[in-house]
Order: C-alpha cells, then sequence, then structure tokens
C-alpha cells in the first residue's frame, strides 16, 4: 500500500460498499489510526470493525482536520446533502474519491470546490474482494494521488482507469451492473431447465453451480473467454446446437447491445 500522505484517509459512508472498502484496507496493512469515517450509523458489524481496530468514527464531519483522501461511498441521491459538510476537509493535498452513480466531477466540485478529484465505479462482488473498478481522474489528481487512490481502489478487486469521464457511463454500464446480467443469466439458464423437466430446485442449484464455476474458471485460466468456450464446444455435439441458437444474428450479442447501449443512456440521463 502506497504509504498515506499527511492527513487521515476519510471514509464518508460505512454501508455495504465503504464497509467493504474499510475491511480491505486494513487487511491490506491500513493502520486504523489512519482512517476516519464519517457515518451517523454504522452497521453493528462495521461498528465492531471500527471498535476493534482503533478506526477513528464520527457521525459528522469534524473540524480542524484536512484530509489526505475523502472515500465517498453513499448513495447517490442523498449527494446533495452529504458533500457541503465536507468541504471543510478539503485541503491543497486532499484527493477527493466518489463511487456515487451518475455523479459527475463537475456536481463534485459544485459542492467541494476544484480539487483532485477521481470518480470511480466498483461493482457488487467487491465486497468479497472479487469486483473490478473503473477509475477517471480530472487533471488535478498528480501521480502521487493516483497511485495511492489506486491502492485503495485495488483491495476490492482490479482497477481499470479509463481516458475520459464519459467512459465511467461505459463502465457503469458493462461492469457497474454487469453482476445483475449474470444474475438474471442464472434465473434464464434455471427456467429453461424446469421447462426441459428439471425440478425447480434442481435446476436453480444446477445453473448457479454452473455459472459460478464458470466464472472461477475464466478467473483463474490464462485463456480469454472465446477460447474457453471453444474448448466446450464438439462439433455437432449438445453445447454447439445451443451456441448456434445463442450465437444466431437475433441471439445474444445484439439483445446485449441493446442492453447496454440502454444502461449506458440511463447513466448519461442521471448524470444530467
Amino acid at each position: 500500500m502506497t504509504a498515506v500522505a499527511s492527513g487521515p484517509i476519510v471514509l464518508i459512508g460505512a454501508g455495504n460498499m465503504g464497509g467493504a472498502m474499510l475491511s480491505g484496507w486494513l487487511k491490506s496493512g491500513v493502520k486504523g489510526a489512519d482512517i476516519l469515517v464519517i457515518d451517523p450509523g454504522p452497521p453493528p458489524a462495521m461498528a465492531q470493525l471500527i471498535a476493534d481496530n482503533g478506526v477513528r468514527h464520527a457521525t459528522s464531519a469534524p473540524e480542524g482536520i484536512e484530509a489526505a483522501v475523502i472515500f465517498i461511498a453513499v448513495k447517490p441521491q442523498v449527494m446533495e446533502a452529504v458533500l457541503p459538510p465536507l468541504k471543510t476537509l478539503v485541503g491543497a493535498s486532499t484527493v477527493i474519491v466518489s463511487v456515487a452513480a451518475g455523479k459527475t466531477l463537475a456536481f463534485i466540485e459544485s459542492h467541494l470546490g476544484a480539487a483532485a478529484t477521481v470518480r470511480a465505479m466498483p461493482n457488487t462482488p467487491a465486497m468479497i474482494g472479487r469486483g473490478v473498478t473503473g477509475a477517471f481522474a480530472n487533471a488535478r489528481v498528480s501521480a502521487a494521488q493516483r497511485s495511492q487512490v489506486h491502492d485503495l481502489l485495488k483491495v476490492s478487486g482490479p482497477v481499470e482507469w479509463v481516458e475520459t469521464e464519459a467512459d465511467i457511463d461505459a463502465v457503469t454500464a458493462v461492469s457497474g451492473s454487469g453482476p445483475a446480467y449474470v444474475f438474471y443469466l442464472v434465473e434464464c439458464m434455471a427456467e429453461a431447465g424446469r421447462k426441459a423437466g428439471l425440478q425447480a430446485d434442481l435446476a436453480m442449484r444446477l445453473a448457479r453451480e454452473t455459472v459460478a464455476g464458470a466464472g472461477e474458471l475464466l478467473h483463474q485460466s490464462p485463456d480469454d473467454a472465446s477460447k474457453l468456450r471453444q474448448n466446450v464446444t464438439s462439433p455437432g455435439g449438445t453445447t454447439a446446437a445451443a451456441l448456434a441458437v445463442l450465437m444466431a444474428d437475433d441471439g445474444m450479442q445484439p439483445l446485449f447491445d441493446k442492453a447496454i447501449a440502454a444502461a449506458r443512456q440511463r447513466a448519461e440521463e442521471l448524470a444530467g
């Protein structure tokens, strides 16, 4: 972990995502005394984690503190109320990291002033250390700050930096919302299995474990997805028959094209 600059890492919000980040930071070697959590009522498990590790906790922004990093992990709909009181924490060397979907750098700057700011888009597997995060840094973020932010984000999985803020909307559509697509795939496979004659609970177990296992194989294998697909597909076999449907001109690819485009458009609308 990159050494923390002067001032604490301030975590705003200790819910699912903020709590996952806090747990990851502590496991990676960040000292509890270097972290300040601001949350009016952290969940019991997070409150215990805070207490056990000597993490400082406040219900609102304390006076007289200049943060090294302000990590904002609250829901987008409460950002309007949460941001203004944080301005007292922002100093010349502070870097702000927001994981609130749809909230632009301009929106954050309108409340916290012109500062080094990063927009990040993790996804829910971050809660088990298996997420992926897309991130964009504005021009005020120094190389050292970017390295520090990268270290803070990577505790939940790989970090991919994008070249423009607009790319964050595409990241949101692909990986931010992506876990829901995979979960729905499991639902569809299970329902198709039920219609093929399996008991519903058995079909769900088969679909769930198949997708989980395939994901782990993809994670561990050096081969890309197309190669792994080909490895499973015998010419003229059952898999090939199914793929002939899924890979048809009106199959999964055009459907995913439409789905990703719809999600990106919605992200752009939310961003204003």
